[in-house]
């Protein structure tokens, strides 16, 4: 159990890096670019995820997996993800109408669970 807690706080502080690079980004495109909220969220999620895969490698999961074997399986795991940030963004903002960082709030906390999961079980796992 204090395995998983400490993965889990380790994930978390990982994603605020990238997550802020993630917003940076997205409200940068948004506001100062005229990008709409959908592909600025998704050209964020790219950018935030590429931090990501650095740091939860080395940090939180500690992973002794091969990097050409983490890496595909991060990239499916991050291209799943990828298509919920789409799906929910675009659901919450363009049809529910939210305000866009309202919605990527709200999508960040869904996919940010799914990532966790995937990653912990699937990607960095260690073997037995």
């Amino acid at each position: 159990m204090a395995s998983l807690i400490k993965q889990l706080s380790s994930f978390l502080g990982v994603g605020v890096i990238a997550t802020a690079i993630h917003y940076a980004l997205l409200v940068s495109l948004v506001e100062f670019g005229g990008v709409s909220p959908v592909p600025s969220a998704l050209c964020g999620f790219t950018a935030g995820g590429i931090v990501s895969y650095g740091l939860n490698r080395r940090h939180t999961f500690e992973s002794d997996r091969p990097h050409e074997e983490a890496a595909w399986r991060f990239a499916l795991v991050a291209s799943f993800a990828f298509a919920l940030t789409y799906l929910f963004m675009r659901l919450f903002h363009e049809f529910a109408h939210w305000p866009y960082l309202l919605a990527q709030v709200v999508t960040t906390l869904i996919v940010m669970v799914w990532t966790f999961g995937a990653n912990r079980l699937w990607t960095f796992r260690q073997e037995q």
